[in-house]
């Protein structure tokens, strides 16, 4: 059992680039990506065109846009993508490729405010049946229309409604109440919202790992941490899986309480804003084939001496 150090004892910074160790870490990012591309059909030219793409336009990004001409020689420098490539990338029109359905977010963003605001909870912090139309419900009780409306008026109850259906997180009962199903909201159907969600959690995960290694970080790093057990059984994983989850909820609830105050006392605050996401995975793969973890030797078993059991 073991931990990687407290990020907040670490020094400002990564120092110099370290191009063998970043191969080697990238190396090992690459097995499951390499697994993904080989179940859904990507082969290696699509996925160098999209390397090529990713590059450029975070060099753009990184770096901002300078005189045309200079820049793209830059990019050019900075990446190793060839100069006509960077200028025929930078030229190109954006294409999220579906990746971003409109209704997934909303469809999250109205059960995150269904289990973390009072008014729609009971005394037990669980998530109230609410009446689909005012009509349905108790006079001055929330209902399922006051909730969509408080999160979007973009979308209509219904619209939202149906998705929740359909995604399995909410139930219509016989006498019109809204029943909320699973509070950690994970689609049990659609490729299209699996993959949006792959794309948004793994790349922002990712990307705070960037960030904390970045020769040019200032202040300190994020939260980035993970622990891992080995030399278990299947039984025992299993059992750990099941523990995770529920150790999973209870925090949600508690994050998204404190996220739903910061967002509206944000909404009257002239500043810049940013985006924050807290998550949470569970892995499980054979012993045997990733070794033991990896991590130095000597400091993983420098941590399992001084674990408890």
């Amino acid at each position: 059992m073991s931990q990687p150090p407290d990020p907040d004892s670490a020094s400002p910074g990564a120092g110099l680039p370290q191009p063998e160790l970043a191969a080697a870490a990238v190396l090992r990012l690459l097995r499951p990506l390499a697994r993904l591309m080989i179940d859904h059909g990507l082969q290696l030219p699509s996925m160098v065109e999209l390397l090529k793409k990713a590059l450029v336009d975070e060099a753009v990004a990184s770096y901002g846009p300078t005189d045309r001409s200079n820049s793209d020689s830059r990019i050019a420098i900075q990446t190793g993508v060839h100069r006509k490539d960077v200028r025929r990338l930078r030229e190109q029109v954006p294409d999220d490729s579906g990746l971003t359905p409109p209704m997934v977010p909303i469809a999250t963003a109205v059960v995150a405010r269904w289990i973390s605001d009072p008014r729609f909870l009971r005394a037990d912090r669980t998530p109230l049946p609410l009446a689909r139309t005012p009509r349905l419900g108790h006079p001055g009780e929330p209902d399922f229309s006051m909730l969509i409306a408080e999160v979007s008026r973009d979308v209509g109850a219904r619209a939202v409604l149906e998705e929740l259906q359909r995604l399995g997180v909410a139930t219509v009962q016989e006498d019109g109440m809204v029943q909320l199903n699973d509070t950690a909201f994970v689609p049990k159907e659609g490729l299209n919202d699996s993959f949006h969600f792959l794309a948004n959690n793994v790349g922002d995960h990712l990307s705070t790992a960037a960030h904390n290694l970045s020769p040019h970080r200032v202040g300190p790093p994020l939260l980035e941490q993970s622990a891992f057990s080995d030399g278990l059984t299947v039984e025992q994983a299993a059992a750990l899986q099941q523990a995770a989850r529920r150790l999973w909820a209870d925090v949600l609830q508690q994050f998204l309480v404190s996220a739903t105050v910061a967002e509206q006392r944000s909404q009257a605050q002239d500043a810049p804003k940013v985006r924050v996401r807290f998550g949470v995975y569970f892995s499980q793969v054979d012993q045997e084939e990733v070794g033991a973890e990896a991590a130095p030797k000597s400091t993983a078993r420098r941590h399992k001496r001084k674990s408890k059991p």
